[in-house]
């Protein structure tokens, strides 16, 4: 495995104790997130879109991030022509200190950059979408009908480099100055979590729920 090797793109200018050089930090954040944000340039305009991802951490020397979108849209018309970032943050905790300056808040977050590459190649698209499909729920792509050549058709798949990246991180408790530490406020962290609820059935579905799902549901935190 490969370290993240700082570029002019993904150096820290700030703050930069918080950087992460172990390439597991970046599949950690990747593979405990489910959305991201796709930033790219539209007709001279700057457009950020955020939409579900799959990662294939095997494709590639270092790996490959899975987007997609309509054949029709024009982040996926412009994106495989020009540079594109890509960000997956998570809200970790809400940090209040004793003064309204050193608020912050914990978080891991990794930006990727990169000239995606449209997939043609119909094996590796539908590789792409089910690994979209498997990140939100893992096993559910064998577990629905398959995409039919009409909805390949109206797709568009993206494969991005996960070469070109940088992770930042904050954890722990707030920093106050030192003058400040008798003040009589109130200080520490609220904690952050994404908890599933209990699955539940579309009106027309009459089915148990299936292990897959309740697996993911209990992994997210629903009650058992």
């Amino acid at each position: 495995m490969t370290r993240l090797q700082p570029t002019a793109r993904t150096s820290l200018r700030r703050s930069k104790e918080r950087a992460a050089t172990d390439r597991q930090a970046l599949y950690d954040v990747l593979l405990d997130g489910m959305f991201c944000h796709l930033g790219v340039v539209v007709d001279g305009d700057p457009v950020v879109l955020p939409t579900a991802y799959g990662v294939d951490l095997e494709r590639g020397v270092d790996g490959t991030l899975y987007l997609h979108g309509s054949v029709a849209a024009r982040s996926m018309v412009a994106a495989p022509h020009r540079t594109v970032c890509v960000t997956i943050t998570h809200a970790d905790g809400l940090v209040l200190a004793r003064s309204a300056f050193h608020h912050s808040v914990n978080y891991r977050s990794a930006v990727i950059f990169g000239v995606p590459r449209l997939v043609t190649d119909p094996e590796e698209k539908l590789h792409g979408l089910n690994r979209i499909v498997d990140h939100l729920v893992p096993g559910r792509s064998t577990a629905v009908r398959p995409p039919n050549r009409k909805e390949l058709a109206k797709t568009s798949v993206l494969a991005l480099s996960l070469t070109e990246a940088s992770v930042k991180t904050r954890s722990g408790a707030a920093s106050d100055d030192e003058e400040d530490l008798d003040l009589p406020y109130w200080t520490g962290v609220i904690p952050l979590h994404v908890v599933a609820g209990e699955p539940e059935n579309n009106p027309d579905c009459d089915l148990l729920v299936p292990a897959h799902v309740r697996t993911r549901a209990n992994l997210l935190g629903a009650p058992s």
